[in-house]
């Protein structure tokens, strides 16, 4: 519908909204789908939003949830952005204008759980609207808002605010020209091990068309383990670990108790991130045990080169053959998988394939363990291209410009450079649109004859890429206590 001044209007149970348009397509910005979590609210589940009066301007996008910037390099390639407000909850549409039942896609954004935000320039959903697509992004606590592990308070609550965002989307979509039949969850790194979380939990699987899950990691940890990024945040502090104390702590405040906790840190240094939590009420199981009984079609992936984000040029021609040996023993990870991945790769330097063996640790063995036991289409990719910034080679994250169609943003270039290609972007996109429109993105599940989507300049499909290196990092099942089996622990997850 249209308002007097000709702009987009929508009416949700909440109250009316009015919008922006573009080339075909309705735009809705800040639409909060819970109450800001602040005040009396900190630390607790969502709260529905109350009505409001009048008409609703849907014009800008909401209040990022409080972070830190990335740091040094990363901060050159991430870029940081900061809404002042209170009303972080906050979901964003975009809708094909004059749609009608159109497929649904819900996008979380990653920043490893304590950074980022869907007001990314990179994350504008008119080229998905623009193919028909209803296209949902939303903002969801972060750091120690929303995944602190404390006596007294729910855990996971980012996860639980990315359930009241789904819940949003599946009842009111329908205002939007959506169908709340055909929602396809969407996310990337943090992003992807949420909607991977999201599936876990009762009622969501059976009300989902599909899920995409780019390089997003797929465990939860029992709480002791996820709890030991708080309670090393609450010594910085001096504080007892309760949520008594932190509620008395400006979200400033523990923003700084942050940094000082994470200075000078690696993501091979061993200082705790947050990760999600094994809990019987928000996350009853971890994804790469619990994937295999959705019945749910899945794209799941990543890229070849992840570690090249997360450790620069220089951090990597430090490793010799020492620290690699180092690490490897740290990490519990088997003599065999070193030598599996020297085979591999028998160009790489020390510092390479110690990434190389984290990036498959961190991300790519439980992928390809998900696509072998799920019974239900799973679609795996390897995403190849090589970006010539900074000798990134296919880095995480840098898929996101392809995926979105978006290689002429400044988010895009400061990844890819001027000249990526788009025909590898009409080609993704256009992937990630027939999965969502049709369930199924165009190459073969998985379990047809084990092949695998390689994205690069010639998009192919291959047999499973190194294999028999790869066969050396499968884990065991897990006790039935919450600890984990196998080779032994996984390098601490990467922060950027």
């Amino acid at each position: 519908m249209r308002g007097p001044d000709d702009r987009p209007t929508a009416t949700i149970s909440t109250g009316a909204l009015t919008g922006t348009s573009g080339d075909g397509w309705n735009r809705f910005l800040g639409i909060p789908y819970a109450k800001p979590p602040f005040g009396e609210l900190r630390f607790r589940l969502p709260q529905p939003v109350e009505r409001w009066l009048g008409v609703r301007d849907a014009v800008e996008f909401g209040p990022t949830a409080p972070q830190l910037p990335y740091r040094a390099g990363a901060a050159e390639l991430l870029r940081s952005l900061v809404i002042p407000g209170d009303d972080i909850l906050t979901v964003n549409v975009w809708a094909p204008a004059g749609a009608a039942g159109a497929p649904v896609m819900l996008w979380v954004h990653g920043g490893a759980l304590e950074r980022g935000t869907s007001a990314l320039e990179l994350y504008d959903g008119a080229p998905f609207a623009r193919d028909g697509v209803v296209f949902v992004s939303m903002n969801y606590r972060l750091g120690a808002e929303g995944f602190s592990v404390l006596p007294g308070i729910p855990r996971n609550l980012g996860l639980e605010d990315v359930a009241a965002a789904f819940e949003w989307v599946h009842r009111e979509i329908g205002a939007f020209g959506g169908d709340p039949t055909r929602i396809t969850l969407a996310g990337e790194s943090a992003g992807g091990a949420l909607v991977a979380a999201l599936l876990m939990r009762p009622g969501v699987a059976e009300r989902v068309a599909g899920a995409i899950v780019e390089s997003g990691p797929l465990v939860a940890e029992p709480p002791e383990r996820a709890g030991r990024v708080t309670r090393e945040l609450a010594t910085v502090m001096r504080r007892p670990a309760t949520a008594e104390s932190f509620r008395e702590v400006a979200p400033t405040e523990l923003l700084a108790a942050r940094s000082a906790q994470s200075a000078g840190s690696t993501p091979l240094s061993g200082t705790p991130g947050f990760t999600l939590c094994l809990d019987p009420a928000s996350l009853p199981v971890s994804p790469v045990d619990g994937l295999a009984a959705v019945d749910a079609p899945l794209v799941i992936g990543t890229n070849t080169d992840e570690y090249r984000l997360w450790l620069d040029p220089a951090a990597l021609a430090r490793i010799g053959s020492v620290k690699l040996r180092l690490a490897a023993l740290a990490t519990r990870m088997p003599g065999r998988a070193v030598r599996a991945y020297r085979d591999a790769w028998p160009d790489a330097s020390p510092g390479e394939l110690l990434g190389q063996l984290a990036t498959d640790r961190l991300l790519r063995a439980d992928a390809v363990a998900v696509a072998e036991a799920r019974a239900a289409a799973t679609h795996l990719y390897e995403f190849t291209w090589p970006s010539p910034v900074r000798d990134l080679r296919a880095a995480h994250a840098l898929e996101l410009g392809f995926v979105f169609d978006a290689l002429d943003t400044d988010d895009a270039r400061r990844m890819a450079g001027d000249a990526a290609p788009q025909a590898l972007a009409d080609r993704m996109h256009g992937d990630w649109v027939r999965f969502v429109t049709q369930q199924s993105p165009g190459w073969s599940p998985f379990r047809d004859g084990g092949r695998v989507r390689r994205y690069d300049t010639e998009t192919t499909e291959v047999p499973l890429p190194r294999a028999e290196a790869l066969a050396t990092l499968r884990r065991r099942r897990p006790h039935p206590d919450g600890r984990r089996g196998g080779a032994g622990a996984k390098p601490t997850p990467p922060r950027t």
